[in-house]
């Protein structure tokens, strides 16, 4: 298990169906793949999906700042490994770059591991559930108030008892009342509605917004004022009687810690991303300890492996980003996901996707 190459690829592919956020969509998904080989053979494999750019910048940061730390090192160090890229770049890092760089080295150290026993994450760590909800993500505002209906129909066609959709920044709030409105009418009164605010509010919005929305009985309000307004965020929750979630946009459970001292939301949402499988897991011990559940941010492919392996895992986001670059994806049936048994977190990319679409 001596680590002796890590390899990483920049992508650049074309999306099965277009994210769109708002009148600005993206040209390509931007995704960066990484390869941690061993001495015997075994290649673990992570990679992130970034929507803005910066698959170069992280790694530059992977070959300054990462991979000459670990080279060499046994694989299954997971721990350890983790707490060294921390340490060391705790003064240039903290968030942001490093912590993603060694986020998708965490990854594919777990991979690595899982497959050298033989063994799928989630009987590694502890299986508990077989069976995990998740919700249709991606009714995008961008899609116009009958197309992020429309795209919801689909999903509760295809079994799915909960979605979620977007409200701010295109719509000012009479239309995002009268967006929710025509969901909870087309839906009907048993599919649960989420909406995703993206950080677009003040506290002030959020709270006047959010009373009317609780008419519609909406399941949570995601997001609803920047990530840093720890104190909007528990201003929103006092005032309305809907669940306010959030933590998708922070970084390691340090960044969290109001959240757990502080405990107003009911439901987190960390990427994995923004702390690696090793982090995750602390995340939702944490949120165990304090009656708090997970609900993890995008890459439902690799965190059924987590939510398959906690107490306290409470539904999937689902989006059909990556579906085409897996030899055998792991999808939904009729809105659930279970997690594979095949060893470590049991995702293999298709060569000709990685050949295709690689740029550096």
């Amino acid at each position: 298990m001596i680590i002796k190459d890590v390899r990483s690829y920049h992508l650049k592919a074309p999306w099965v169906e277009p994210p769109k956020f708002g009148p600005v969509v993206p040209e390509t998904r931007e995704i960066l793949v990484l390869e941690v080989e061993t001495n015997s053979g075994i290649v673990g494999v992570g990679y992130l999906i970034l929507l803005g750019g910066g698959v170069p910048t992280i790694q530059a940061c992977l070959k300054e700042l990462v991979i000459p730390e670990i080279l060499g090192r046994d694989a299954s160090e997971t721990e350890g490994i983790w707490q060294h890229l921390w340490k060391k770049n705790y003064w240039i890092g903290r968030m942001g770059v490093t912590v993603m760089a060694q986020s998708v080295v965490d990854v594919a150290l777990w991979d690595a591991v899982g497959k050298n026993t033989g063994m799928p994450l989630h009987r590694l760590w502890g299986h508990c559930n077989d069976f995990i909800p998740a919700y249709g993500s991606g009714c995008w505002r961008g899609y116009g108030p009958e197309g992020m209906v429309d795209r919801a129909e689909r999903y509760v066609e295809n079994g799915f008892k909960a979605i979620k959709m977007q409200s701010g920044i295109v719509y000012d709030r009479h239309q995002d009342i009268q967006n929710l409105a025509r969901m909870r009418d087309k839906l009907g009164p048993h599919i649960d509605i989420m909406t995703d605010v993206n950080m677009a509010w003040t506290p002030d919005e959020a709270i006047i917004i959010g009373r009317k929305f609780q008419e519609y009985d909406l399941y949570w309000l995601e997001e609803p004022v920047p990530c840093e307004d720890f104190s909007g965020y528990f201003r929103i929750a006092e005032a309305l009687d809907v669940r306010i979630v959030g933590g998708e946009t922070h970084f390691t459970r340090f960044d969290m810690r109001p959240f757990f001292e502080n405990r107003k939301l009911p439901i987190l949402q960390p990427d994995v991303m923004r702390g690696g499988y090793t982090e995750l897991r602390k995340i939702a011990s944490v949120a165990d300890t304090w009656g708090m559940t997970i609900a993890p941010h995008l890459f439902p492919e690799l965190m059924v492996q987590l939510m398959a392996s906690i107490p306290n895992g409470h539904i999937l986001e689902y989006v059909n980003w990556m579906d085409d670059a897996w030899v055998d994806p792991i999808l939904p049936r009729d809105g659930i996901f279970s997690a594979p048994e095949r060893p470590g977190h049991g995702l293999e990319f298709k060569s000709e996707f990685l050949t295709e679409y690689q740029v550096g």
